[in-house]
Order: structure tokens, then C-alpha cells, then sequence
């Protein structure tokens, strides 16, 4: 029945917005997309970028998962991670998962994000 994944929703704290934007956008590389206004009164960011979509949404009391992530599949991964080394965020490669190279990184506000590369 399920045919696909629209979007990975995470949150974020109230007033984080354009430190979101500098790191999925300048860091990452993917484009900011409107939200509908429906939604827009609501703060927040809408992220995209080959076939992958990301919502980070106002949560008033939060905090970041500790364990929950998204998967994000990269072409070049040595590449991302200097990318995010630059940019001041640590990264923590793992060879945990067949198949894959990985590594973890936490955007501006905390989230986990995972990073994978098929092995060659």
C-alpha cells in the first residue's frame, strides 16, 4: 500500500529558523521550499533536494532525539563530511551497516542525521 516516502519531519526549537536555513541550504545543499500559508503562520522550514524532502518543525518544549534519525543517501560522502567539519559540525563515521559507508552528524539544533554512500 505504501508506495514511497513524501517527507522525514523533525523538529526544532521556536526561533531557529535561519540557522536551519544556513545548514540545509549552505551546508548541505538543499533548497528551501515554501510552505503553503496555510501552515507558513506555524515557523518552521521546508527543505528539498533530489528526491528528498525534510520539514523542521516548531516544538515549543524540545528536544532533540536522541537515538530517531533520518537516512539520507549522498553521492560523495568524504566529501560531505568535510563539507560539515568546515562548517564546525563533528561528524562520527560508522562501518556498522553492509554495503554502506556511513556517518552521523547533528544539524544546528540537535537532530541526528545519518548519512550513507553504497560501497563501491
Amino acid at each position: 500500500m505504501i508506495t514511497g516516502v513524501h517527507h522525514v519531519q523533525l523538529a526544532a526549537p521556536p526561533g531557529s529558523e535561519n540557522r536551519l536555513r544556513a545548514f540545509y541550504t549552505g551546508v548541505l545543499g538543499l533548497d528551501e521550499v515554501p510552505k503553503p500559508p496555510e501552515l507558513a503562520g506555524r515557523g518552521g522550514a521546508w527543505f528539498r533536494g533530489n528526491g528528498t524532502e525534510l520539514h523542521l518543525g516548531i516544538e515549543q518544549d524540545f528536544h532533540p532525539a536522541r537515538k530517531a534519525h533520518p537516512g539520507l543517501l549522498v553521492h560523495d560522502l568524504d566529501a560531505l563530511a568535510a563539507r560539515l567539519r568546515a562548517a564546525g559540525h563533528d561528524t562520527r563515521p560508522d562501518d556498522l551497516l553492509p554495503g554502506y559507508r556511513r556517518l552521523y552528524a547533528h544539524d544546528p539544533v540537535g537532530n541526528r542525521l545519518e548519512f550513507l554512500q553504497p560501497s563501491r
